[in-house]
């Protein structure tokens, strides 16, 4: 039977064909169809004896190629590194930024470079006795490699050059100028090598000049606006009167300017961002011991946003004795500030602004709601739903997705005629969404295999994220934003406060009533993380967000300090807007705390042996034998959450043991604890010592579990 001109079988351009282990390694094979038309014989004769084509036929026909593709699954680590340089590229483009990106992950650069370079060794003279038959041969094979190396260290270099960092002397980077001068001497890697370490020795020279320079102002003189204490003062108060009149209140500069500068801050922080510091092996790690430092990129943008956060906090609630309206314009001015971000694309401060909205120590203050205007209190609302909770943050993920698609196809771009359109700065989005997936998927996945085999699959899909993070980076490098000192040193100059000290001076401006009736409301269901950090800080008693009088909030109060953590292995942070604008407070330790329903996309069950196949699932989602839980710890008022995989054969004991180990205790007894799940309502069921906790926990919520101390156990060290 033919087809009607123009239809075409309905074939899938992609299909798995299964695995193949070659020389150790493990590869997915993939069949992809190609198609290519070419004319037909037979009309190509009629039209060349002068006969007219038969309209009835089609004068082509649809060829289609088959191409078998292989993609590096899990190798040895040595296997890994010959891939970067033997490696079919054409058909499998991903495997050498994803490894570049994720490498330290599991292995150091000094490690990956002593094993690279001497791929390649320096050739020997030729003389008249190597004329051989197969020389020419050799020497093709070698200049291919040649070639193939210098092109990944040339990746190396311009993508991930903090890789090559290692002050003072930098012998990795000097390694690879020594190399590239010899194999490429006065090409564009041997010039960006030598770029890079001059910039490198630059860079640590005005370091130690500025160093020089600061201790020699600080033996001079006092610094013009010291650093408060955490604490801050007995009385902040007073304190805070006096510190409004010897520097300009940010609030007193235009809403342009305040979120221009934000924005610029932002961009600037945003694009130094190590991308493999942003790996869940490394960023739900910074705890351990050890770990002082750790990510110094990534906790940069925590700071600042927190100081953001920290800086709408204190600027509300100063001034103890202003009347609910003008307390009502300072609401109305942040939340144009907020809309503002919005239309610069910069949804790192805009989160930071709504989350200090939504704190309990402003969320409470029902009489300076009241005197809010409609049309902000309308603009509040609808910004707040952007960073809605439900169905795993899709609704920032979607419009985050929106703002970095291009606004014109390429084929609308190349068309005659047409002027391509100036593509607007940014975005530049909220860290914490990727810092969770990438958490969610370190814990997800396993590093090896059977065999030892580095699990590269999940290097894959960890530089799925990372490429996004990576990309809008350079979309950020378009903004061109004026820098206004005065606006800058505004901001700086804003006094942080303390969660006791927020608490304090919000009681003091509208004494604890029995309800908010006049907060802006928005219909958000709570999630069981915020429920569950309320009730932490409930029993810790650490909290004054929940004396009598008070409105109940969903979460922990607000602070300034280290960057959000991921609920993996790391402090959490509800910032996501909940019901009422109280859905943030001041962290734990000082720490922001992330989103912990955001979810990892694509989350695989990865089985221990190269041949079994995977089963998808959700954190928090039961699959028919495996889910992800949060355990936390009753005492220990930092690191709230670890997330833990649970199958269907794990008992109460081991998966203490598991959580006791994660949360760093030393010398974890499981026995002396207790496991109970987290229910709706701040309720909790008890699971019972030697139960199947996959079986025995309420299908209802099985994402969140606290563990407790039995009487009379001892104390951990």
């Amino acid at each position: 039977m033919e087809r009607p001109p123009g239809k075409e079988l309905a074939l899938a351009p992609l299909q798995e064909w299964g695995e193949e282990e070659v020389d150790g390694a493990v590869y997915n094979v993939t069949l992809r169809r190609q198609r290519s038309q070419r004319p037909g014989q037979g009309g190509s004769r009629e039209r060349g004896r002068g006969q007219a084509p038969d309209p009835g036929r089609s004068e082509d026909f649809v060829h289609y190629r088959t191409c078998k593709v292989r993609a590096l699954r899990a190798a040895p680590l040595e296997r890994l590194v010959l891939e970067l340089v033997h490696g079919d590229h054409e058909q499998d483009p991903a495997f050498v930024p994803a490894f570049l990106a994720t490498h330290r992950a599991f292995v150091p650069t000094d490690h990956v470079l002593g094993l690279l370079l001497p791929l390649r060794q320096v050739p020997r003279p030729q003389g008249e006795g190597q004329e051989e038959q197969g020389q020419g041969h050799l020497d093709l094979n070698q200049e291919q490699e040649s070639r193939a190396l210098i092109s990944v260290l040339g990746s190396w270099l311009l993508d991930h050059p903090q890789d090559f960092k290692d002050p003072p002397a930098h012998p990795n980077l000097v390694q690879v100028c020594t190399f590239l001068s010899w194999a490429a001497p006065g090409g564009v890697e041997s010039q960006e090598a030598e770029r890079l370490l001059k910039h490198f020795q630059e860079e640590e020279e005005l370091e130690v000049a500025k160093k020089l320079q600061e201790e020699k102002e600080g033996a001079k003189e006092a610094p013009e606006v010291p650093e408060p204490s955490h604490y801050g003062p007995e009385n902040p108060l007073e304190e805070e009167e006096e510190h409004g009149k010897e520097w300009p209140e940010l609030l007193d500069f235009s809403v342009d300017e305040v979120a221009e500068q934000l924005t610029l801050m932002d961009m600037e922080l945003f694009s130094q961002v190590c991308l493999w510091e942003c790996l869940g092996s490394v960023w739900s790690h910074r705890d351990k011991a050890g770990g002082h430092g750790t990510a110094p990129s990534v906790r940069a943008t925590v700071a600042q946003f927190n100081t953001v956060t920290s800086c709408v906090l204190s600027s509300v609630l100063a001034g103890p004795g202003l009347s609910p309206p003008h307390r009502a314009q300072r609401l109305e001015k942040w939340i144009f500030i907020a809309q503002r971000c919005r239309e610069l694309r910069n949804f790192s401060s805009l989160r930071a602004i709504l989350s200090a909205l939504q704190s309990n120590p402003i969320y409470r203050l029902k009489r300076s709601w009241a005197a809010v205007s409609r049309e902000p209190l309308s603009i509040y609302r609808k910004l707040s739903n952007i960073f809605s909770d439900e169905n795993n943050h899709l609704n920032s993920r979607e419009i985050l997705s929106q703002e970095e698609a291009p606004l014109t196809s390429p084929e609308e771009e190349t068309a005659p005629g047409v002027s391509p359109l100036k593509v607007p700065p940014g975005p530049i989005p909220y860290l914490g969404t990727f810092l969770t997936d990438l958490v969610m998927l370190d814990t997800a996945l396993p590093d090896l295999l059977e065999g030892d085999l580095i699990n590269f699959e999940k290097r894959r899909k960890e530089w799925e994220i990372l490429s996004r993070i990576q990309h809008l980076q350079r979309r950020c490098m378009s903004y061109n934003l004026p820098s206004r000192p005065p606006v800058l040193a505004a901001f700086r100059a804003q006094r942080p406060l303390s969660e006791e000290q927020s608490y304090r001076m919000s009681r003091v401006i509208e004494p604890p009533a029995a309800s908010c009736p006049s907060s802006p409301r928005i219909r958000r269901r709570i999630s069981l993380t915020k429920r569950l950090s309320a009730k932490l800080s409930r029993e810790r008693g650490s909290s004054p967000s929940h004396q009598p009088g008070d409105p109940p909030s969903p979460s922990p109060s607000l602070s300034s300090g280290s960057y959000p953590p991921s609920p993996g292995d790391g402090d959490p942070l509800n910032f996501s807007p909940p019901p009422s604008p109280g859905a943030t407070g001041l962290g734990h330790k000082g720490t922001l705390e992330l989103p912990l329903g955001t979810e990892a996309p694509e989350l695989q069950q990865v089985p221990t042996s190269p041949g079994s196949s995977a089963r998808a699932f959700h954190p928090g989602q039961q699959t028919p034998d495996a889910c992800v839980i949060r355990v936390s710890i009753d005492h220990d008022p930092g690191n709230l959450y670890r997330s833990i995989l649970l199958t269907s054969q794990d008992k109460v004991p081991g998966v203490v043991l598991r959580a006791l180990q994660k949360l760093h205790l030393e010398q974890p007894q499981p026995r002396d604890y207790q496991l109970f799940q987290v229910l709706p309502g701040a309720r909790e069921l008890l699971i019972p010592d030697n139960a199947n906790v996959f079986y025995a926990m309420s299908p209802a919520s099985p994402g969140d579990f606290v563990l407790r101390k039995k009487e009379g156990a001892q104390s951990p060290p």
